[in-house]
């Protein structure tokens, strides 16, 4: 009798710890699978911000400001190229940047740069309707603000002497030149539909575009 009370006794011990470890198991695996599903979520987490942060910084979209007069516009906008062009060496894409960004925020008719080549102006990046590819020196507007060395303000384009109809839709124009060193290295173009578009504040803050732009 005493034996067999024994031996139940013994079985129902065993019984007894083989719940224990089975409930042990089990909240460790419910611990574990918790940690993996805070693991996996951190990880998601951090790959979706990287992945919004990337989208961001590549879509560098422009905050373009209008109805408000031109001098805000300009206020507005060049702050926005100098962040576009800061740490970009390579002269082509700033410019492209520069003529996109100025096309966007005013909607000139054209704007863009000729570059000085081989005693010739050649056609740059630009915005804008097809244009003329090469200008000499002392011709057109361009020509003519290479050669002087100065800004032109021209109010009426048609007036102007030698003036290159590269658009016949363009009516004033205003070219500042770009510098390499003390060297005029190209022009910044820009063509209005409109007659007397232009006038001191943009040569006053286009100047100021261009000498983030001179080498």
């Amino acid at each position: 009798m005493l034996e067999q009370k024994d031996s139940k006794r013994i079985a129902k011990e065993k019984q007894k710890d083989s719940k224990r470890k089975h409930r042990r198991r089990s909240n460790t695996l419910l611990v574990l699978e918790g940690r993996n599903v805070v693991g996996y979520r951190i990880c998601f987490e951090i790959y979706f911000y990287i992945f919004v942060v990337q989208i961001e910084f590549m879509a560098e979209d422009l905050v373009i400001t209008r109805n408000v007069d031109k001098e805000a516009q300009y206020l507005s906008i060049i702050p926005q190229i100098k962040a576009l062009i800061t740490g970009e060496e390579d002269q082509i894409a700033n410019l492209a940047n520069v003529a996109a960004a100025l096309k966007e925020q005013f909607n000139w008719f054209w704007v863009g740069f000729y570059l000085v080549k081989g005693g010739e102006l050649v056609l740059g990046p630009f915005q804008g309707p097809v244009a003329c590819t090469r200008i000499k020196k002392g011709k057109g507007v361009c020509g003519a603000s290479w050669e002087r060395n100065e800004v032109l303000v021209v109010p009426d384009v048609d007036q102007f002497p030698g003036h290159i109809a590269c658009a016949s839709a363009s009516k004033s124009e205003i070219v500042l030149p770009l510098y390499k060193g003390k060297e005029v290295d190209g022009v910044l173009d820009v063509d209005s539909e409109y007659l007397g578009h232009f006038d001191d504040i943009d040569a006053k803050y286009l100047k100021e575009i261009v000498s983030l732009l001179n080498t």
